[in-house]
């Protein structure tokens, strides 16, 4: 070459979605936003089509990551990953709030063909300690936090650490004296790793590997670790990301959520990613201090949440406007005039989000019906979804415009899955059975348990009940292990119930258990409301709190059918315990026996 010629830089291949959707496949699937359902074609899509666009920010921070640069770390670990000897099938947990290594952690293991075993941050020493025993985990990526609580059991297992905050690798031979000293203890910077492109290309995973093993922490009180392949959650992201809204590049997200959670992981990273979205991180726990400025600031197009949240801003917003107000109670009578209304309320609830939103995602839990009538007839941009962590999780759902919902439905069912309802009651009402693309090969080393939640044709047993309309549209009546057998036999749904129950003033939460042959409501009250509004101390709102749940027995029961009627009511005075979907452990409240023996 002369020296007055310079060598013309080569240009990088985009895998654009046209290309994407020209491949044709053996399986007869036709793709959207990848052109291999692999993680690491997940991570080359996204660099090839927005290499300088932001992908991460952490909010009121200078971190912030590009797609280009994500890539690249994700090489630089993987190629660590590899050199330190982990084989393919190796299992690495990932236990760490949501940040932009988190997703660098999982995608550097799971292009090089390891296993990633998140784990969620709320999981306490004990349940976290099991899952790394069970998955045989040979690596953490840990933040301090999360060090601080396992510390006693790291120390003991010879687990290689992986410091989430920086991405640096900690030797066995470097001893952590105390947990405040974990941030500054000396390690190898992975994201430094000269990148081995032979390496990567060598360890290049295949759809059907497994991608992921999820513990779940469900209201039965049971975990089991769920497999997902590399083609589970990838279609189920792919298949849905121009279903239910088509967002633009450099459309920004609000995360919220824990990543640990395939929720989150599929629908609020993997989905969203594949089209060029900048999701923000809060950084810190999502409380009404930090939120509020973050949603002011970031104005996000895009959001995913669970009920809880919701529900929340509607008893703080929409209630006090709708109760403390005769004159807008009697315009609510009025169709059109109330359809006014409950708009106007409904963009002042737009404009606390920033005035942009375009979807808002609500799943992990049922949503209260109250609430979504407001939300249906205030035409907030919501939508629903309903899945497992053993569907990837997305079986039914339903986008934001108004034609998509029915009150009371999730949707319909993705376009991948066959779905068919068993053991069906006079009603309509059958378990929910699925096959598809999505669904897991199983729960690991838990072959007991496989052959109780697979029927012979392959179809998985949700373990939930459900109801398929004409126009295929599902609603979900409740758990087949809640479902409580009435005196005759009739079936009562608790859910139902509880969420009469919810829509009474004062009444934060409830839960209907069975009790001693009938119903007992266990029932939280918002004892600062009711100090307030009755202009009573805190002492004599808890006495009142008591008189007020015995009589709310007979105002419900007016309301429901005979047979689903309560026996009992009682004050729950502590806040119900949750799992990390913000469900109701109702595992923790049994019912009673009447030859309960006394001490």
């Amino acid at each position: 070459m002369s020296k007055g010629k310079t060598k013309k830089k080569e240009k990088k291949r985009v895998i654009s979605e046209k290309v994407c959707r020209r491949v044709r496949r053996s399986d007869g699937l036709r793709m959207k936003f990848m052109s291999e359902y692999t993680f690491r074609n997940f991570y080359e899509v996204i660099e090839s089509r927005y290499p300088k666009r932001n992908m991460y920010r952490v909010f009121r921070s200078e971190e912030n990551l590009t797609f280009s640069s994500f890539a690249h770390e994700v090489r630089a670990v993987g190629t660590y990953l590899v050199k330190m000897g982990f084989q393919k099938g190796d299992r690495i947990a990932i236990m760490a709030e949501s940040c932009p290594n988190w997703m660098v952690a999982y995608v550097a293991m799971t292009a090089v063909s390891l296993v990633a075993v998140p784990i969620l941050p709320d999981f306490s020493l004990r349940e976290a300690e099991t899952i790394i025993k069970h998955s045989g985990a040979k690596g953490i990526f840990i933040n301090q936090k999360q060090y601080t609580k396992l510390k006693s059991i790291l120390d003991e297992s010879g687990t290689e650490i992986f410091r989430m905050e920086d991405l640096f690798h900690i030797p066995r031979n470097i001893v952590i004296e105390s947990e405040k000293f974990f941030p500054s203890t000396p390690g190898l910077g992975m994201t430094n790793t000269k990148i081995e492109q032979v390496l990567l290309d060598e360890r290049r995973p295949t759809e059907s590997d497994l991608a992921s093993i999820i513990y779940t922490s469900g209201t039965t009180g049971s975990s089991k670790g769920v497999m997902l392949s590399h083609f589970n959650i990838l279609r189920c992201a792919d298949l849905n990301t121009d279903v239910y809204v088509k967002i633009r590049a450099g459309a920004k997200a609000l995360s919220i959520l824990p990543m640990s959670h395939v929720y989150e992981f599929t629908i609020g990273q993997v989905l969203t990613l594949l089209q060029g979205v900048e999701i923000t991180f809060l950084g810190k726990p999502p409380a009404v201090s930090i939120l509020l400025p973050a949603l002011a600031e970031v104005r996000p197009h895009i959001m995913l949440t669970v009920p809880l949240l919701i529900e929340k801003v509607y008893k703080a917003a929409v209630v006090p406007a709708i109760e403390g107000n005769e004159k807008i109670k009697r315009m609510l009578h009025y169709p059109l005039i109330g359809s006014f209304v409950y708009r106007v309320i409904g963009r002042k609830i737009e404009s606390t989000f920033g005035h942009r939103l375009k979807f808002f995602g609500i799943g992990g839990a049922p949503l209260d019906s109250e609430v979504e009538y407001f939300l249906y007839r205030a035409r907030f941009p919501y939508a629903i979804g309903y899945g497992l962590t053993e569907t990837s999780p997305l079986i039914a759902g339903c986008g934001p415009k108004k034609s998509m919902h029915k009150p009371s439905f999730v949707g319909k069912i993705v376009a991948d899955d066959t779905v068919r309802l068993d053991n069906i009651n006079s009603e309509g009402v059958g378990e929910i059975l699925v096959k598809g693309p999505n669904v897991m090969s199983g729960y690991y080393m838990r072959d007991d348990l496989n052959a109780e939640v697979f029927t012979p044709d392959g179809f998985f047993r949700t373990g939930d009940l459900g109801y398929l309309d004409k126009k295929g549209r599902l609603a979900i009546k409740g758990r087949v292990k809640t479902m409580i057998l009435g005196p005759a036999g009739e079936n009562i749904y608790p859910e139902p119930i509880e969420s009469l129950i919810n829509s009474q003033e004062y009444v934060e939460e409830s839960l209907v258990v069975p009790s001693d042959g009938g119903l007992l409501a266990l029932i939280k009250i918002d004892i600062e409301l009711m100090s307030k509004k009755l202009r009573i101390d805190i002492d004599d709102a808890k006495k009142e709190a008591e008189k007020y749940v015995k009589e709310l027995r007979k105002t419900v029961n007016e309301q429901l059918s005979s047979y689903s009627r309560l026996n009992e009511t009682k004050l729950q005075n502590e806040p119900f315990e949750r799992t990390p979907t913000q469900k109701i452990k109702r595992f923790l409240y049994p019912k009673k026996k009447k030859d309960e023996k006394k001490e």
